[in-house]
């Protein structure tokens, strides 16, 4: 692995020289419990650091014995940083999102977290070491794959508090697994083990303890060496995207696009390579892909 990198308070972060970073949760000693400062850092790592061009893919586990606890229960007052003198209506929050009040009084700050994740054009694989209760188990609904330790246990718990599914969930969840899995897990409040998760299409694998961080590594950089970011950024807008469209023609229009632009770009590089028997060399970077769906 690369060199660690320091600047966060409950983060800990290191790239390979793939360019795969591996983000470790790091409060062990509350089990990597989510509060507003990982909330915060968090949000401010898929949208900064993880955009680096020197970053390709991004792997998050946890420290210790658990993957995340789910919030920290032990703040004063509202623990989920809302302001209660508010009363927000659909239309105040739809025009206001980015503004105050709004912005860090009413939006769900494990949400500001999933869609930070769901924007990066980058893969990203969650290595779920342990418990992944509540947001631990939700923020990774926004990753792209999740595989997990034996000694996971996963848990959409939100029952249990009187709170519903958060962090953008209620559109990950049903997309993952289905509607009729993801009722019965939300309805139920049931702590999942590994095996459950497997069988019900949450998880792409499950490995031993020692082995999961390793697995999710490899599989990351099978992802990124010798591949294109712009096709690879592309590829996921147009999967999530297109996934969620209407009808066909939505997917050939911006398909058209996408193909239009790497064909003159990484595609010709790509073309040549396998003509000459040779290791492509792409130069276009996920931090300036073309847009492929309107504004």
């Amino acid at each position: 692995m690369g060199t660690e990198t320091t600047g966060y308070e409950t983060l800990r972060w290191e790239t390979d020289d793939a360019g795969v970073a591996t983000l470790t949760l790091h409060r062990p000693d509350a089990l990597n419990a989510f509060d507003l400062t990982m909330a915060r850092e968090l949000e401010r790592f898929f949208l900064t650091d993880a955009r680096d061009d020197a970053v390709r893919a991004v792997v998050v586990t946890g420290a210790g014995r658990a993957f995340c606890a789910g919030m920290d229960l032990s703040a004063e007052g509202n623990v989920f940083g809302l302001d209660e003198s508010l009363d927000p209506t659909p239309e105040q929050l739809r025009e206001r999102l980015d503004q105050a009040p709004f912005h860090d009084g009413v939006r769900d700050t494990g949400g500001r977290v999933t869609l930070a994740i769901h924007a990066l054009p980058k893969p990203v694989i969650a290595a779920i070491n342990g418990a992944a209760v509540g947001i631990g188990a939700t923020m990774t609904l926004a990753m792209d794959i999740r595989m997990a330790a034996t000694s996971a246990r996963i848990g959409f718990v939100f029952g249990r508090l009187g709170i519903v599914p958060e962090a953008a969930s209620s559109w990950f969840l049903p997309r993952i697994v289905g509607i009729q899995q993801a009722l019965e897990w939300v309805y139920s409040a049931e702590i999942l083990d590994a095996d459950e998760a497997l069988r019900g299409r949450l998880l792409r694998s499950v490995h031993e303890p020692d082995e999961l961080l390793p697995a999710a590594q490899a599989l990351a950089r099978s992802f990124v060496v010798d591949r294109s970011p712009v096709a690879l950024g592309l590829a996921k807008q147009l999967l999530y995207r297109n996934g969620a469209a209407g009808d066909p023609l939505e997917a050939h229009l911006s398909d058209s696009l996408a193909m239009f632009h790497t064909s003159i770009a990484d595609g010709a590089e790509g073309v040549a390579a396998f003509r000459e028997k040779r290791t492509p060399r792409f130069t276009g970077r996920a931090s300036q892909l073309p847009r492929v769906f309107p504004a």
